[in-house]
């Protein structure tokens, strides 16, 4: 992952950000860095694996402002939040939203790069799983109205002659409308199907514990559903 993955560092105070980049390059991941909200909503989107370190009291727009935006925007990189002080509402509301950590300053560095790392991982694992949802999806496109509601019934556990009775049809029409979906799907059996089309597909991530840097370390925060952010075609 490092190498490939961005860390973006967005804080107004330069020799932090010197001293954060520094430190993350050393460790093998590629950095930016920005002194401001605005200069970094100015970049060019930015379509591949990362993490944002982000300070909250920047100046004009601040970070949680910033980070408001950007999940308006649909840019969803994860974000860690650093803050001189220990704000508790605005690290809960953060945290809410989906932020990886909420560290305080000075900012202990071995808690800030596997919160780093963290959010690079589930960075990660959320475009691959909006990639699986699109394959899906542009093969479920394929499907005839009629295929598509034998499919359902298919997985929902009936028979052909229930499915035929259901629909109207003769039993040999479903089983040409059920070769065609397994064909278009691309699967060979009913369990690969209910894998790929069912309940399965729509998994939640499991509630994160924050890094013992935190000042909100122990507690648990239920993260957004991948579909309530998906990623535009343009940000990854």
């Amino acid at each position: 992952m490092k190498g490939t993955a961005t860390i973006f560092i967005v804080d107004d105070d330069e020799s932090l950000r010197r001293g954060l980049a520094r430190a993350l390059r050393a460790e093998g991941w590629r950095v930016e860095v920005f002194a401001s909200a605005r200069e970094f909503l100015q970049r060019p989107p930015y379509t591949g694996t990362g993490c944002m370190v982000l300070d909250v009291c920047l100046p004009e727009l601040t970070g949680p402002e910033l980070h408001i935006e950007m999940l308006a925007r649909g840019m969803t990189l994860p974000v860690v939040f650093l803050t001189g002080h220990g704000d508790v509402p605005t690290g809960v509301s953060a945290m809410k939203r989906g932020a990886v950590d909420f560290l305080t300053k000075p900012v202990d560095l071995a808690t800030l790069l596997c919160s780093v790392a963290e959010g690079v991982e589930r960075h990660s694992v959320a475009r691959r799983d909006r990639q699986r949802r699109q394959a899906t999806d542009d093969r479920l496109a394929r499907l005839s109205p009629r295929e598509r509601e034998v499919m359902t019934q298919v997985i929902a556990g009936s028979l052909n002659k229930q499915i035929a009775q259901s629909l109207g049809i003769t039993l040999k029409t479903v089983k040409v409308h059920r070769a065609h979906v397994m064909q278009k799907l691309g699967v060979n059996s009913v369990a690969a199907l209910v894998q790929l089309c069912g309940p399965a597909r729509e998994s939640s991530p499991a509630p994160a514990t924050l890094q013992s840097g935190s000042p909100y370390h122990g507690s648990k925060v239920q993260w957004p559903h991948a579909s309530d952010s998906a990623y535009p075609a343009d940000w990854g």
